[in-house]
């Protein structure tokens, strides 16, 4: 039996009765005055849900499609392994037995056994935006394979061949061709910013291989950054998502494809409300790319960028509070260097957009036209300045190089400065430490462990390259800058760490 849950009792003591007339008179009193209070008070109207949603499903169902991917792969040994369920005991049992008897005598061992052709199958769901045959679903449900086949609604196998796909929004859009008597449904996308928490949606896809199935909830939260990529920002819905929803859509009331079902939140790897969509409004920009190259082409503005807290924002005099991407290093070969754009600005819009916060900026630049002229604001020293930056072209191979820092002269002594043992750059500490030689400024060589400098993970061996905004060469030069900053009376102080490989953070410690 399940215990049942009820409501604290107030202690009020014992009630003392009343006259049955006077009773009556006070129960009169307490319903005319909430008859009065509902009249004058109105009520919020609540759209009523759907009492069904047969009529969506029927609209939009002939649209959505079952995927199945086949790789073929070469694998060793004269015996097939029989297919068990992956995780499983038997998965463990079968792969000993077979891999012992492949050993034996009298059997070819695994050196010597003759090559086989295995196939690896997997099942998803996809969508058909055009009725000449283009059908969307997730860059995972195909992967490598080399046969995919897309399943329409009524059962008919259409061969697919990949139009074009992106591992980091996770898209992939293929072509099938349309038989001459069965012309293909197509689906439009929405608007996914006009959603909002608590709309209906419903979800179509093909869960666990079970075919076409619907099921539906509300939008439960925008914008979440699940960590799979750079340019996280999900629709979160309680429509029930399973495996083999993955490239599914996910519609609004109007039968419009507002989201792309793309990841669940489980520990049971089945549905517990959360699941994750990418966006109408991201997805569009790579599928329409994906068909018209083949390829994503996305914006590049060519900075390294970090977050800011309170603590940063105080120590920047960033007015308003924690926003906007900090820049934490600039690919001297950028766009932004061209334009001057520095390390420590704070860019807080580009291209006419808000920039909140620091995992805003990628989503943004790379769904901006490559070559397209912006500009770009940034806080400096306080101050905001608008930069005009023609935007690159990003390449996975580009790997961000960072500005060229300063070139000190070299100052042995040391000095004690935010609970850190600080000491100019000498041969025996870049060899001790293993620093690069063209990483140049003050070295730590010891953290007090109850300092605000350990709590933000200050290490030794790191090296302060600067002080508030300011470079610095040698320790003076720290306890200096430090005590100009506690006589302007601020609370905090902006450092740029540099790792011995020479890649550099902010960090903001406390100067009380």
């Amino acid at each position: 039996m399940h215990p049942v849950a009820r409501a604290p009792v107030a202690p009020f003591g014992r009630a003392k009765a009343q006259p049955r007339s006077r009773t009556r008179a006070l129960v009169a009193a307490v319903l005319f005055g909430a008859s009065v209070a509902s009249a004058a008070v109105p009520r919020p109207a609540f759209a009523k849900g759907p009492a069904s949603l047969a009529d969506l499903a029927d609209q939009v169902t002939d649209a959505v499609v079952n995927i199945s991917a086949s790789t073929t792969v070469e694998a060793r040994g004269g015996r097939a392994m029989p297919q068990v369920p992956p995780g499983t005991p038997f998965e463990d049992l079968f792969e000993e037995f077979f891999n012992r008897r492949g050993g034996k005598g009298g059997e070819r061992g695994d050196n010597d056994a003759p090559r086989q052709q295995r196939k690896s199958n997997s099942l998803g769901s996809g969508f058909i935006i055009d009725a000449s045959g283009i059908v969307v679903t997730n860059n995972h449900v195909i992967g490598d394979a080399n046969d995919i086949q897309v399943i329409l609604h009524d059962g008919t196998k259409l061969k697919a061949e990949i139009v074009g796909k992106d591992s980091k929004i996770d898209l992939a859009v293929l072509r099938v061709k349309p038989p001459a008597d069965h012309p293909l449904k197509a689906v439009p996308f929405g608007n996914s910013d006009t959603m909002r928490p608590g709309d209906w949606v419903i979800a179509i896809g093909n869960p666990f291989g079970l075919g076409g199935s619907v099921s539906a909830g509300i939008v439960s939260a925008r914008g979440r950054n699940i960590e799979s990529g750079p340019y996280d920002n999900y629709i979160q819905t309680d429509a029930a998502i399973n495996k083999g929803n993955s490239g599914g859509p996910l519609f609004n009331m109007d039968g419009e494809v507002i989201g792309i079902n793309t990841a669940i939140l489980s520990p049971t790897g089945g549905s517990v409300g959360i699941g994750f969509a990418v966006p109408s409004d991201t997805a569009k920009p790579v599928i329409d790319q994906l068909r018209d190259f083949g390829e994503v082409r996305r914006g590049w503005l060519g900075v390294r960028i970090q977050n800011v807290d309170d603590t940063t924002a105080e120590a920047l005099n960033l007015k308003g509070g924690a926003r906007g991407a900090l820049v934490a290093g600039v690919d001297e070969k950028g766009p932004a260097k061209t334009a001057g754009i520095d390390v420590g600005d704070v860019i807080v819009k580009f291209n006419g957009a808000p920039v909140k916060a620091s995992g805003d900026l990628p989503r943004i630049v790379a769904s901006t036209p490559v070559g397209q002229k912006v500009d770009v604001v940034v806080v400096r020293k306080g101050e905001e300045v608008t930069k005009p930056v023609t935007l690159g072209r990003l390449e996975d191979s580009d790997k961000p190089q960072l500005a060229n820092l300063r070139q000190p002269e070299p100052e042995s002594a040391t000095r004690q400065a935010l609970g850190l043992n600080l000491s100019g750059m000498t041969d025996d500490l870049r060899k001790k430490y293993a620093i690069k030689d063209t990483v140049k400024g003050v070295v730590v060589t010891r953290v007090d462990p109850n300092s605000t400098a350990a709590d933000k993970r200050i290490q030794p061996g790191e090296v302060i390259v600067e002080v508030g905004q300011e470079s610095v060469n040698t320790p003076a030069d720290v306890t200096k800058r430090i005590d100009a900053l506690k006589k302007d009376g601020r609370k905090s102080v902006l450092l740029l760490v540099a790792s011995a490989t020479g890649d550099v953070r902010f960090v903001a410690v406390g100067l009380e």
